[in-house]
């Protein structure tokens, strides 16, 4: 069984879409707040939401107390990623009411604090480890490091890290299906939260095969190639 879980990305406290992470092709969807979106998403079967704050990720602001009023207001966990890069950041969430937080310049710029951070508050930390032509990028996808997947995977594992959320950016926001191989692959090591390039069921039920323990799924619902309830149908099978 894989776990379904609805993005809900935010930019100017609006609900926004990108492709392959790039602000200029975010699309808003005005009929809906983010905080709207969170609570249709768990009337509909949701028992966890993925927030990314683009703004912070960014480095142009901050959504913090929107979606810290998303942790309060609805039943279900969160995990919450976009520019969290201090100890005090991730605290501020993590003793307010998110579940999870995704951590992906940190651990790399500032390794000691990162696994303070692991230390405290252990399997509530998803690592992101967002690639592009193999390399690892950060800072809102912004820049290349000269770190790959497969080696960052394997040394922030041996750190203690248990879960990673894996994205192939080039997959992110078009609908071209979900970099399966990839995931196959580092399933075997590792515990995966797949995201990225979902567009069917059939793709759901392809991960489920994977070997991945979750899949973030964002444009494919919001367009309406499938619902939630009969994602999370595939991800029984």
């Amino acid at each position: 069984m894989i776990q379904i879980i609805p993005a809900i990305d935010i930019m100017n406290s609006k609900l926004v879409r990108l492709t392959k992470g790039d602000p200029s092709t975010r699309q808003h969807y005005e009929t809906l707040d983010p905080l709207s979106m969170a609570r249709i998403w768990v009337e509909h079967g949701a028992d966890r939401l993925h927030i990314i704050d683009l703004d912070a990720a960014l480095g142009k602001g901050s959504n913090k107390e929107l979606i810290l009023e998303i942790a309060e207001s609805v039943e279900a966990s969160l995990q919450v990623g976009g520019g969290i890069r201090t100890v005090e950041t991730a605290r501020s969430f993590l003793d307010m009411g998110v579940e999870c937080i995704i951590l992906g310049s940190m651990p790399l710029k500032d390794p000691i604090k990162s696994l303070k951070l692991l230390d405290e508050y252990g399997e509530r930390i998803i690592l992101a480890l967002d690639h592009r032509d193999g390399n690892l990028m950060v800072k809102g996808w912004q820049e290349t490091t000269a770190h790959s997947l497969r080696e960052a995977l394997t040394r922030f594992k041996e750190q203690g890290y248990y879960r990673f959320l894996v994205t192939n950016i080039e997959h992110d926001g078009v609908l071209k299906g979900p970099d399966f191989e990839t995931y196959k692959e580092i399933s075997r090591v590792a515990k995966i939260i797949a995201s990225g390039g979902v567009t069917s069921t059939h793709d759901i039920k392809r991960l489920n095969k994977t070997g991945v323990k979750a899949v973030v799924i964002g444009k494919a619902l919001y367009m309406k190639r499938f619902t939630l309830r009969e994602a999370m149908e595939a991800g029984r099978c």
